[in-house]
């Protein structure tokens, strides 16, 4: 019946479909009839497709419906980015992680709500307005794929794609109460995804549990020739992690993300996460990173240099939005001024400056240098531990207006989450308890270089005996 589609993953919902127990379209009505309800107060979706099912490819995730994120490119769809520089603007091809999901028979059923250009970490910088936590509406949902974690925790869709580029993912999901997983750098196809920094970038899935994100992963991942960047590795099948044995596993404990200054509740939900290992016997070990400190201006200097380099397409000439004016000069300049919005201005300021000359050698080679050095940290680190241990975010979802006028702050959002990005490695965040107030927090697991399958392991034996991630929040349409 589809009455309990709320509780069920994914996959479970495919096989009910399979066995005929509902039907595709019984499925994708039930889903879209609850975005209607509930999407006016949430603002996580920015486009919604009618009656976008009846696949007859035969996959464990056929016929479920699956949320995108607005910067990932489905043929003849809307694709804007939120920003205004694209409104308008339909995508003429897609994506290959599009392709992927269409051949595997799921039900493409909207785009969701992001930060502008996945320039934030809040999803207030959309041309659409904010998302809205489904946990407490008063606060933002994290980014910049909020729209996709709120959608998916709000139980709108069973889960979505989105994209991560310093923990675009991972901290919207720790911030709503769901699994977000960056997979290795290379592992998942980039043709189709407008890019921010492309060194950097990396689509993933936010899904309700660890298994369906094992699901979803085996679909999405694989080497493409389109995209340069795409790894030629073996892809394993992710299920095959789920229910393993986890003991004689090693965890790393890195001291740079344990100081003093850490959220007193974060530290002691982590505790209890730790408690909970250690009974599966898994060692704990000590280790340290110890050029985490620089990894925020590291970030931002390399992704803010990409972001100027890959942002100068949109010039009011071939995409989207384009301003009234006398001459191609003035159409540059105020199709840009008027199209961007000033968080995307603030990056391509940032990021023309650390290229230009006399600055280049200064910061942008100097980051380069650096994330070497941050690399190189993990490298180490991983001949000890098989997986490391960290908080997802440094504080709970925070108030919608709280930090939008002061970038420092927000960008100090992503602290726990930049590295991954910088390492190229995946990281994994999922729900390990709430704040007092009912919020949810995450916790991260990190792994080497395609090593996707030990966070699945990982996460799935914690989720095996605890029941954060079937949490759901109460939905009042205000």
């Amino acid at each position: 019946m589809t009455n309990n589609l709320i509780i069920k993953p994914a996959y479970l919902i495919a096989k009910d479909i399979k066995d005929k127990k509902n039907s595709q379209g019984e499925v994708y009505s039930f889903f879209e009839k609850r975005i209607s309800q509930h999407n006016a107060s949430l603002n996580a979706f920015v486009d919604l497709y009618k009656n976008n099912f009846d696949n007859q490819s035969n996959s464990n995730l056929t016929g479920v419906p699956i949320a995108i994120k607005d910067n990932i490119c489905i043929k003849g769809k809307k694709i804007t980015c939120a920003s205004k520089i694209l409104k308008y603007y339909q995508a003429v091809y897609d994506a290959t992680v599009i392709k992927k999901l269409k051949s595997s028979g799921l039900s493409l059923i909207g785009t969701t709500n992001m930060d502008e250009f996945a320039f934030g970490s809040s999803t207030e910088n959309s041309c659409y307005g904010p998302t809205k936590n489904p946990w407490d509406k008063t606060r933002v949902v994290g980014g910049s794929s909020g729209g996709s974690a709120a959608a998916v925790s709000a139980r709108l869709v069973p889960f979505a794609l989105g994209s991560d580029t310093g923990g675009s993912i991972r901290q919207p999901a720790s911030f709503c109460g769901v699994v977000g997983l960056k997979p290795t750098y290379g592992r998942v196809s980039r043709y189709g995804l407008v890019a921010f920094g492309s060194s950097l970038d990396q689509i993933g899935p936010i899904t309700t549990n660890i298994k369906d994100c094992a699901y979803l992963l085996n679909i999405i991942s694989g080497f493409d020739q389109n995209d340069s960047t795409s790894a030629k590795v073996a892809d394993p099948d992710f299920t095959k992690s789920l229910g393993q044995d986890v003991a004689s596993l090693r965890i790393g404990l890195p001291k740079e993300y344990f100081d003093q200054d850490l959220n007193s509740e974060i530290k002691e939900t982590l505790d209890q996460a730790i408690i909970f290992f250690k009974k599966k016997n898994i060692q704990f070990k000590k280790i340290s990173l110890p050029h985490t400190q620089y990894s925020v201006p590291t970030y931002y200097i390399i992704a803010s240099s990409e972001a100027s380099s890959n942002l100068q397409r949109f010039d009011g000439i071939r995409y989207g939005y384009r301003a009234k004016a006398d001459d191609l000069w003035q159409i540059y300049q105020k199709s840009r001024s008027q199209g961007f919005g000033d968080e995307a201005k603030r990056r391509v300021f940032l990021g023309t400056y650390s290229l230009s000359s006399g600055y280049y050698d200064a910061y942008y080679l100097k980051a380069l240098k650096v994330r070497r050095l941050i690399k190189n940290d993990f490298d180490q680190a991983f001949k000890e531990v098989d997986a490391i241990l960290t908080p997802t975010t440094p504080t709970a979802a925070f108030k919608i207006g709280e930090k939008i006028k002061d970038p420092l702050s927000m960008y100090l959002s992503d602290i726990y989450t930049i590295s991954s990005n910088l390492a190229g490695i995946p990281a994994v965040s999922l729900p390990c308890g709430f704040t007092k107030d009912n919020l949810p927090l995450g916790m991260q697991l990190i792994a080497k270089d395609y090593d996707e399958a030990t966070l699945i392991k990982l996460g799935d034996a914690f989720q095996q005996d605890t029941d954060f991630h079937k949490k759901i929040p109460e939905l009042k349409n205000v």
